[in-house]
């Protein structure tokens, strides 16, 4: 915008003040007249009898013309009383009014976010975000029941229109509203009149998914290899000692060429390494002790043991799946449904944390964009980060900063910016600040951090931050110059989608119906790191079972020949004492002796075969 126009529009904004003021003047001066009107006594009439005459003073004494009025008509006072006027106006000045204006005028492609308020409503200055600043990420963040979640939907539906594919995780199933077009009454349209937002129910289109099938949704699972050490540690809730042995453990299973597709081939893998068969392995390894791989095998069998292992496996997901656009140009809006494994929020944090980093790997560098590939909405953001390990934090302060280059916008929903660390809040372009509450001490300290983080403003923020309505907030954006916007309370924006959420049985159908459920439905289980090891074990224990076969073979052959050899050792010592050496007593004693003996007595008796 020109310095010229800008120059117009304050000068249109001191002539709109000066006309109020006039008018305000004017019913000073009227409602002063018509009180000294009604204090002036009525003229004598010929028709009243003079003893009834009420006594009349001599002199009046008029209200000063320039006494202000009372600013609610039906509560008068005293004429001369000094009251307050009637408060009309905001916390801001004209002027303020009119640079947060032209601050929010973009040249390019915007996202609505809403109307301005100061004191009312300004449908005329409205609060925008550049749609090619999206991608350097953003904050939403508010109370519990604040309007966090419509937002979020609000920037969804946007985005979907622009063209912009959308991932977000449906903490609390009512985003899924989205996906049905939104119904009007008298109260959602006078709002949406008052911001200047031309409202109409639309839908967006919609892919649901859910992790490993656990829910109404396309599956997605991931390989334990893909997944990685660093991430299964933080789900698993090891420390950085154990992490690190992990990460060797997965080391040596790529040595080895034994793919780590699920729990139980990492499950295996361990029971192997602490093993008689593998505590040889276990010990070149170095840097693992036993009771260290124990640990981690317990928390292994404790993780599968909550129903866990089905978010492993294969077919794992192709995170491009996410960057797709409907036939009408649209972005489909992923939603991922979260209320099937609510109990178990370290993991689909982390899930959510590994579909970033997958994208962060797969897509190539596109540098500055008109407008995102991709935006993800990370709910629930303060369990990411709650008792991450450094090497953890580290590669989320990576991503963020880095994927931005591949066209990929994140924005983090929490209750308090002080969830987040400051290493990434500081990679945060744009800023939705709900209402905040400051019942406690440590609400109060998060307050004061919250309004620290804001850039300088004419408001009290942290008067504003606690009187906010809801479906209000305070925004600062980056602007299409990579400078912040000025802070502006606003009214925002009403989704055009259903706030209630989408019926479970359209949701079914949907999923049914998608393109996406051939390929990904029905988990497969192929040969892995637990079959190759099974083999192996087996086969080291049939060796064995024949080792021990062969040692005892020998054994017996080694005893029999040891009593032959004792046997013919009697027969030799009783021969020579009986007969004295005799040959003839020898021969006789021998087998052969022995077989004549029979075939003569055969004969004598006549039964020797002929």
């Amino acid at each position: 915008m020109t310095d010229e126009l800008a120059k117009a529009q304050a000068e249109l904004e001191a002539a709109r003040k000066a006309q109020l003021e006039a008018e305000a003047r004017l019913a000073e001066l009227q409602t002063a007249a018509e009180r000294a009107e009604a204090d002036t006594p009525p003229s004598p009439v010929d028709d009243i009898v003079p003893e009834e005459v009420p006594p009349v003073a001599e002199s009046f004494e008029e209200a000063p013309v320039s006494a202000p009025t009372p600013a609610d008509p039906e509560q008068p006072v005293e004429p001369g009383e000094p009251v307050d006027e009637a408060d009309l106006s905001g916390p801001l000045e004209p002027e303020a009014v009119a640079a947060i204006r032209a601050g929010y005028a973009f040249d390019g492609a915007a996202l609505q976010m809403g109307a301005l308020v100061n004191g009312e409503a300004d449908a005329e200055t409205q609060v925008r975000i550049p749609l090619s600043m999206v991608n350097r990420h953003g904050l939403v963040a508010g109370a519990t029941g604040t309007g966090k979640t419509k937002t979020l939907q609000v920037l969804a539906e946007q985005l979907s229109a622009a063209g912009v594919p959308v991932f977000a995780a449906d903490i609390k199933g009512d985003l899924s509203g989205i996906a049905t077009p939104g119904e009007s009454d008298d109260k959602l349209l006078a709002r949406t009149a008052g911001i200047g937002q031309p409202w109409e129910g639309a839908a967006a289109p919609v892919e649901y998914f859910a992790l490993g099938g656990v829910g109404h949704g396309v599956p997605i699972r991931a390989t334990v290899l893909d997944f990685g050490p660093t991430l299964l540690a933080k789900v698993l809730g090891l420390n950085d000692t154990q992490e690190s042995s992990l990460g060797i453990v997965f080391a040596y299973a790529d040595e080895q060429q034994l793919p780590l597709v699920d729990l139980k081939d990492l499950r295996e893998l361990l029971l192997w390494l602490t093993s008689d068969e593998g505590k040889a392995e276990l010990q070149r390894l170095g840097g693992i002790s036993s009771q260290t791989a124990g640990v981690i095998l317990r928390e292994i069998t404790a993780f599968s043991a909550q129903g866990a292992g089905v978010f492993f496996g294969e077919p794992d997901i192709d995170t491009r799946e996410f960057l797709r656009t409907a036939p009408d140009g649209r972005g489909i809006v992923s939603l991922l449904e979260v209320p099937g494994v609510a109990d178990q929020p370290a993991l689909f944090s982390t899930f959510l944390m590994w579909l970033l980093a997958d994208l962060f790997e797969d897509l190539p560098e596109v540098g500055d964009v008109d407008k995102p590939k991709l935006v993800f909405f990370f709910d629930e953001a303060h369990l990411l980060f709650k008792d991450a390990s450094k090497d953890f934090l580290a590669a989320i302060v990576q991503t963020v900063r880095l994927i931005r280059s591949k066209g990929v916008g994140i924005f983090f929903v929490t209750q308090t910016p002080k969830d987040v660390p400051d290493d990434v809040l500081a990679q945060l372009g744009s800023r939705v600040q709900h209402q905040l509450r400051a019942h406690t001490p440590d609400a109060e300290k998060a307050l004061r951090a919250t309004v620290r983080t804001y850039p300088k403003s004419e408001y009290d923020l942290e008067e504003v931050l606690t009187s906010l309505g809801i479906g209000e907030a305070i925004v600062t954006v980056m602007n299409e110059k990579g400078a912040p916007t000025p802070v502006a309370w606003t009214r925002l924006r009403a989704p055009q989608g259903s706030m209630d959420p989408t019926p479970e049985a359209e949701i079914q159908r949907a999923v049914q119906a998608s393109a996406l459920l051939p390929k990904y439905g029905q988990a497969v289980d192929r040969e892995s790191a637990y079959e190759m090891l099974q083999a192996k074990m087996q086969a080291s224990q049939r060796a064995e079972q024949d080792e021990q076969a062969s040692a005892a073979a020998e054994e017996e052959a080694e005893r029999l020949e040891a009593e032959a050899k004792r046997n013919r050792a009697g027969r030799s010592s009783g021969g020579s004492a009986a007969g004295g050496g005799n040959v003839i007593t020898d021969f006789l004693g021998s087998r052969s002796g022995q077989a004549m003996i029979r075939d003569v007595v055969r004969g004598i008796f006549g039964n020797r075969r002929r």
